[in-house]
């Protein structure tokens, strides 16, 4: 006997079927877009060094145990391949399905920040605390079902044969969709999330054929509304304060310009290989705030160098790289607007945080996809990257 059954005398058959079947061509396995999860999983594992060394001495937040932080964050880690996982198994094809609940469900979350149950944390009220150390920042998951929305509308009629682009109808119904939460995300007010989900709208749009006249009438209109809403005062004075210190640094270094300048000073102590894991003086020392959320980066800079902090952004590459090309592999408009709207999501989070922290991009509070600290925005990231792998592996193989 040969091959597979010659195993099979010798003892070895079952064994060797059941590997066969697990690197099959069409196995899960085989179809798994390996080099976008390695590279999330290991920005999660730098993100758990950072963050411990960002909270490890500072005991008026980590309640006198330095691995407070820690456990957490991988905790968040954990929870978030569970769910990634779980949205593989579930696929994107069925969450398509349930897009009008998913939406409902976060309009609800995001309302009940603006009632008494919503909290203020950092000077955005756009949490809800649920005690225990619980809480959850729902406008991080408005992202995701923003561009399950967008995308379940924009390639209805496409994907079924009846239209080759989204008509003008579609593309205002979907812009719709997409301005109920965003307006009342606007409201709390987080500007942060209102710029990525803006930026989430333009990469759709881009991605899903229609007419370029919508596009230039989104950046128009949204430029317009910057100017009204600085107009109308809508924004806290924190976050005015926050734009005039990124327009003159020097403006007040010790007040609203303090976070910049210290992150600024941090990341460029590292040099090219950095001070030293746990040796960095402005980390240990507490010079910069919010250095396991915001700032997270600062402490990659300062205690890894440019060698540390280029293998993270090298490893944001990756992610945002194998995106792209299941963006452009999928066999379907609804698969391939999902992955940009991801990408697009990513990649402007991504620049604006490290952009902050080096003085070219305003202060606006965003996590640092995978690396920083934080449930909501963990879950979420995770929660697209399974949305991405099944896009990947629901598609032919021959495509």
């Amino acid at each position: 006997m040969t091959g597979v059954n010659s195993f099979s005398v010798s003892g070895y058959g079952p064994e060797r079927a059941r590997w066969t079947r697990v690197f099959a061509r069409d196995s899960l396995a085989r179809r798994l877009d390996w080099p976008i999860l390695l590279a999330a999983i290991a920005l999660s594992a730098i993100g758990s060094i950072l963050v411990f060394s960002a909270t490890r001495n500072r005991t008026e937040i980590n309640q006198g145990d330095p691995y407070y932080f820690l456990i957490r964050h991988l905790m968040n880690t954990g929870i978030g391949l569970a769910l990634m996982i779980g949205t593989v198994w579930l696929g994107h094809r069925t969450l398509r399905t349930a897009v009008p609940i998913l939406y409902g469900a976060s309009v609800f979350l995001i309302l009940l920040v603006l009632t008494p149950l919503g909290s203020t944390v950092n000077g955005a009220h756009s949490w809800i605390v649920f005690g225990g150390g619980f809480s959850l920042q729902p406008s991080e998951f408005v992202k995701i079902t923003i561009i399950l929305g967008m995308a379940m509308l924009l390639a209805a009629r496409v994907d079924a044969g009846d239209k080759k682009y989204p008509d003008h109808r579609t593309v205002l119904q979907a812009l719709g969709l997409a301005a109920v939460p965003i307006l009342i995300v606007l409201l709390m007010p987080d500007l942060g999330s209102v710029m990525v989900m803006v930026i989430i709208i333009l990469g759709v749009l881009l991605t899903s054929g229609a007419s370029n006249r919508w596009v230039f009438g989104l950046i128009a209109t949204g430029a317009i509304g910057a100017i009204a809403v600085w107009q109308l005062h809508i924004l806290d004075d924190y976050q005015i304060n926050r734009f005039a210190a990124f327009a003159n640094p020097d403006l007040d270094p010790a007040g609203v310009g303090y976070n910049t300048n210290q992150a600024r000073i941090a990341i460029g102590s590292g040099g090219l290989t950095g001070a030293g894991l746990f040796h960095g003086s402005q980390t240990t020392g507490q010079f910069v705030p919010e250095q396991q959320t915001d700032f997270v980066f600062t402490v990659a800079g300062e205690e890894l160098g440019f060698v540390g902090a280029g293998l993270i952004i090298f490893l944001l590459g990756v992610v945002l790289w194998r995106a792209c090309r299941i963006a452009r592999d999928s066999t379907e408009l609804y698969g391939t607007i999902v992955a940009a709207g991801i990408v697009a999501w990513l990649a402007f989070q991504t620049f604006e945080n490290i952009g902050m922290t080096l003085g070219i991009m305003p202060v606006t509070g965003l996590p640092l996809p995978f690396v920083s600290y934080g449930g909501s925005s963990m879950f979420a990231v995770w929660v697209a990257v399974g949305l991405l792998q099944s896009i990947r592996v629901q598609r032919p193989m021959s495509a």
